[in-house]
């Protein structure tokens, strides 16, 4: 999809998101400085008449600029094209198909990166042969939420529905599924698309797919072109590819930060290969750590916090830590020189790597999983260069991994500390979130959305 500038709609600014192939589209202006939505009319073109587009632009918008914004082609899929106006800008968008069949959801959003989430009614997809409709029962708050709601990251679009940590029931599905069926308690989890041709994707690591995975939300679909909206809602609709099974007798509510804070730890921990006997430390005591404690603990690793925080010395132990380090402590963090193969480290903002990189064995790897962003201050490459020890990244797992993730809790009865919350404290949640005021994670009872 290509996003070009077309013109004004008095202080609005109209873009174009045209597709490579059109062979016919309706054309349905918006452009009601009065409503947000107002359709005004209905107009058919054929694909030799192109021309017929650009006088109905002219009517509804003052062009500034006008350019070759379609390309016509017998042999290409038909589309429907329609102007949505927003409160500052419209948008011209394409949705693949003759007629593209939505479900109303509610749901909260944030219209701007300035606004508190709010209700929101929002369309979905209607299901297709391979789609799982799941009802939503619990929904995790991930700090990524909040970093996409505030656009922190750059690149957030609204509205904005968060939630990637998604427990839900099966309310139906299409005629292509075999895996799942209604009542089936499912989960979804960071992704819900990927190209499925690409090395990564054939390999299992969907979340490094290099057509870039499409996201449960903040993405947009790869088939319709819709946006993706999350788990702080009604329904979602699904491939069954990215639904994954919730083992029987585990937790619901529990279960729901596995999605990403289970999966984030976990990934590294698998790809390392960590098990009995193994020497594993974990950065930081929140969301990510305290789920890389039980999950390394519960491989057979003997497992080390590092911490800047004295309190946190009991919690840590009861969530499988063998010792804590107090990393402000100079002769602590000397005493365990040399020990680690592998540390994990989970803090979601820049710091200092280099007091940690004595503690890696030879050959030992430290792997961020909660830092997007560049180093400072600089890393120093000579204890790197004379140990044999890498610095690395891990973000999530893929799908086959985060339901071995589910398997391995299911039968070791590992579950998040929650703390469950109404959809309608989500705004105090984040302001909490930032204090880090919550032990260990937030989850949403959706079942409060009805209120």
């Amino acid at each position: 999809m290509v996003l070009l500038y077309c013109g004004r709609v008095g202080r609005r600014r109209v873009f174009i998101k045209s597709p490579p192939l059109i062979r016919r589209a309706f054309f349905l202006p918006c452009l009601n400085d009065q409503s947000d939505l107002t359709v005004l009319t209905e107009h058919f073109f054929a694909p030799e008449d192109p021309l017929v587009l650009l006088s109905l632009l002219k009517k509804s918008v003052q062009l500034l600029l006008i350019t070759p914004i379609l390309s016509f082609n017998k042999a290409g899929s038909p589309w429907l094209f329609c102007i949505i106006c927003r409160s500052d800008f419209a948008v011209v968008n394409f949705i693949y198909g003759e007629t593209t069949m939505t479900m109303n959801v509610l749901g909260f959003a944030a219209q701007s990166s300035r606004d508190e989430l709010a209700p929101y009614r929002f369309e979905r997809r209607d299901p297709r042969p391979d789609d799982v409709v799941i009802e939503i029962r619990y929904c995790g708050v991930c700090h990524s939420d909040l970093h996409q709601v505030r656009n922190d990251w750059g690149g957030s679009t609204y509205p904005i529905v968060p939630g990637h940590e998604i427990i839900g029931r099966v309310v139906s599905v299409g005629p292509d599924v075999t895996r799942f069926r209604q009542g089936d308690h499912v989960g979804v989890g960071c992704m819900v698309d990927s190209c499925q041709q690409c090395t990564a994707c054939q390999s299992g690591l969907e979340q490094y797919c290099e057509e870039t995975p499409i996201y449960t939300y903040n993405s947009v679909d790869l088939r319709d072109h819709m946006h993706t909206f999350g788990g702080y809602s009604e329904k979602i609709v699904v491939s069954d590819k990215f639904v994954l099974k919730i083992p029987d007798g585990l937790d619901l509510k529990g279960a729901a930060p596995l999605l990403c804070a289970g999966i984030t730890t976990w990934s590294p921990l698998s790809h390392w290969k960590i098990g009995k006997g193994s020497k594993v430390a974990v950065i930081g005591l929140g969301g990510l750590g305290h789920m890389a404690l039980k999950l390394a603990k519960a491989l057979g690793a003997d497992v080390t916090l590092f911490t800047r925080t004295p309190d946190k010395a009991e919690d840590a132990r009861r969530l499988g830590a063998d010792n804590v380090v107090l990393s402000l402590d100079a002769n602590r963090m000397a005493a365990v020189n040399g020990q680690f193969e592998l540390i994990i480290d989970t803090v979601p903002h820049v710091h200092d790597l280099s007091p940690y990189m004595p503690a890696l064995a030879i050959s030992g790897t430290l792997v961020l999983v909660g830092y997007l962003g560049a180093l400072e201050p600089m890393l120093n490459s000579v204890p790197l260069i004379m140990g044999r020890k890498s610095v690395a990244g891990s973000v999530i797992g893929g799908i086959a991994e985060t339901q071995e993730l589910l398997e391995f809790c299911g039968e070791h009865g590992i579950t998040s500390d929650i703390e469950v919350i109404r959809i309608q404290d989500i705004n105090e949640a984040y302001e909490r979130m930032l204090k880090c005021d919550v032990k260990y994670r937030f989850v949403i009872d959706m079942a409060s959305l009805k209120a």
